[in-house]
């Protein structure tokens, strides 16, 4: 065998332990996540302090959630991650961190009574998906702008049914959404109604509540 054909066999290998390594992260997701019922996922950056009021109305929130009978998800690591997390565990609700291993930022929270560690984004976007009645998307960076998109354009696509999407913040994503309004939808590169795919409430209560007209518990 030449040098060549060892080369092409040894990547041939090992793209196929890598897809048992993407089935595996996918049995532990599911077989860690199958109980949590009623779950909302809390997103938001990773760098946000304690002392930021977003970090303190997403620890609310998740203290909310828990006293109507929600459970929260969080990408389980810093900033808003570990505000979600903390308000739920100390409020006695299911608390669950999907951290994402990467070189750099993500760390896990300590607040997360249940934990999952990921290797691909793909799949810890899919359980995100899966085990979630409701998004709560705090202001982020990409990575939160990544679960945004990603959870509007399956539900406007209808491949998954149709559940709340809620964005904290006004002040902070006026601009984003003044962009959405004035330019995706004037050159009809959206439809109109793909404005009600998501709603701006920036008081906890009332996110809570908005959940509550479409989730039973």
């Amino acid at each position: 065998m030449n040098e060549k054909q060892y080369l092409v066999d040894a990547l041939s290998i090992d793209e196929s332990w890598r897809m048992f390594r993407i089935l595996s992260e996918f049995v532990d997701g599911i077989e860690t996540l199958s109980g949590i019922k009623h779950a909302v996922s809390i997103f938001g950056s990773a760098r946000t302090k304690p002392d930021d009021p977003y970090y303190q109305k997403a620890e609310l929130l998740a203290r909310r959630l828990v006293e109507k009978g929600f459970g929260v998800i969080t990408g389980g690591g810093g900033g808003v991650m570990a505000a979600g997390n903390k308000g739920a565990s100390e409020a006695g609700g299911q608390s669950v961190g999907m951290n994402i291993r990467l070189p750099f930022e993500q760390k896990p929270n300590p607040y997360a009574n249940i934990n999952i560690d990921y290797k691909y984004f793909f799949i810890r976007k899919v359980m995100f998906v899966k085990y979630a009645v409701a998004y709560v998307v705090l202001p982020g960076g990409f990575g939160t702008l990544d679960e945004l998109f990603e959870a509007l354009t399956l539900i406007q696509t209808k491949r998954i049914k149709s559940f709340p999407v809620i964005l904290m913040g006004s002040e902070y994503w006026k601009g984003l959404f003044d962009w959405i309004r004035k330019t995706m939808l004037r050159d009809d590169k959206i439809s109109p109604e793909d404005l009600g795919l998501f709603q701006i409430i920036d008081d906890p209560d009332e996110v809570v509540k908005h959940i509550q007209k479409y989730v039973i518990v």
